[in-house]
């Protein structure tokens, strides 16, 4: 089952409440999103540890071929 915008920006607000968080649908499908986040909490942390950091508050939705969330292409950064 597809998952909406909506849905991922709460699952990411979660745990980054303070973050500037852009969520596009890529394809038009609901399987292929694009998000951006955008959070002092990454200030120090490379990469791949803040989007490590986001792809755990998705809390398992893109695990697996059966997981809601099909693809997602992550863009991070600490505020500049």
């Amino acid at each position: 089952m597809a998952m909406e915008a909506e849905d991922i920006e709460a699952l990411i607000r979660a745990s980054f409440p303070k973050a500037k968080i852009t969520v596009i649908d890529t394809a038009g499908d609901g399987n292929h999103w694009a998000a951006e986040v955008i959070d002092e909490s990454f200030r120090g942390m490379n990469r791949v540890q803040q989007q490590r950091a986001v792809y755990a508050s998705l809390k398992g939705k893109m695990d697996g071929a059966h997981g809601e969330l099909h693809a997602l292409a992550l863009t991070t950064k600490a505020p500049d």
